[in-house]
């Protein structure tokens, strides 16, 4: 199996459940084809680079995921289908996901070096303090 990673662009006015039913619509394709999902990630409604449809926005929903080559197809072709959707893009990843998954900083990780460079600079503080 192959690594993939698709990227695709939902008409801003789908919202709410109809948005959550719409993504798991293209994950249940993926994974009725045998297909593993690392990551499905929806990014919210952004601003586009240029108008698509006279638009301006559109959801964006990244999907990293394994599977043969034969399912690409199928799911784009369903993404083709669907007039919510503005433009999708699937390329092939080279590298082994688990690695890149497990690699993104989480909140927690963000706020952490944080933390320790304010104690640090509070214990510089205090030791200029003292002398």
């Amino acid at each position: 199996m192959r690594n993939y990673e698709s990227l695709y662009i939902i008409h801003p006015e789908v919202v709410g459940d109809e948005l959550t039913a719409m993504v798991e619509k293209f994950q249940k394709v993926l994974t009725d084809q045998a297909a593993e999902i690392y990551k499905l990630d929806n990014w919210g409604v952004r601003k586009l680079a240029y108008p698509i449809q006279k638009l301006e926005r559109g959801c964006y929903v990244q999907t990293l995921f394994s599977a043969e080559p034969e399912v690409i197809a199928e799911f784009e072709r369903r993404l083709r289908l669907d007039e919510k959707i503005l433009r999708f893009l699937t390329v092939r990843f080279e590298e082994e996901f688990p690695a890149v998954v497990e690699a993104e900083p989480t909140v927690e990780d963000k706020e952490a070096p944080a933390a320790e460079e304010k104690s640090a600079s509070e214990d510089a503080v205090s030791t200029t303090e003292e002398k």
